[in-house]
C-alpha cells in the first residue's frame, strides 16, 4: 500500500510538470480573431495574453464604434483561447491522474 501512496505521488508530481510545461507552451499558441468585416483583428495568446490589434482607420473615426468592435473581437478572441487552454490543461491532467476508484473526476 505505501509502494502505492508513493507511486500515486510521483505521478501526481510528474502531472504538474507536464500541466506547467503545456502552460508555457500554450504562451505560444495564438490565436487569431476578426470582426464580421475584417476592420478589426486581434491576435492573443491561448494563456489569453494580447499580441497584437489591428484597427482599421475608418474605424478611428467613430469612437463608440470601435469600443463596439473592441469588445465584440476581443471576447470572440478570449473565449476561442479559453477553450484552448482549457482543453490542453485538462488533457494534461486527466492523463497523469491516478486511478482511484470511484473519483471519475473526469468524463
Amino acid at each position: 500500500m505505501f509502494g502505492d501512496m508513493m507511486n500515486m505521488m510521483g505521478k501526481l508530481k510528474e502531472t504538474q510538470k507536464k500541466v506547467e510545461e503545456t502552460k508555457k507552451r500554450l504562451d505560444t499558441v495564438l490565436i487569431d480573431e476578426a470582426s464580421n468585416d475584417d476592420k478589426l483583428k486581434v491576435t492573443i495568446t491561448a494563456n489569453r495574453t494580447i499580441k497584437s490589434i489591428e484597427i482599421d482607420n475608418n474605424l478611428l473615426e467613430d469612437k463608440e464604434q470601435l469600443e463596439d468592435y473592441l469588445i465584440l473581437t476581443l471576447n470572440k478572441a478570449i473565449e476561442k483561447a479559453t477553450n484552448v487552454n482549457e482543453t490542453e490543461l485538462a488533457a494534461v491532467a486527466k492523463e497523469g491522474m491516478p486511478n482511484i476508484p470511484g473519483m471519475d473526476l473526469f468524463k
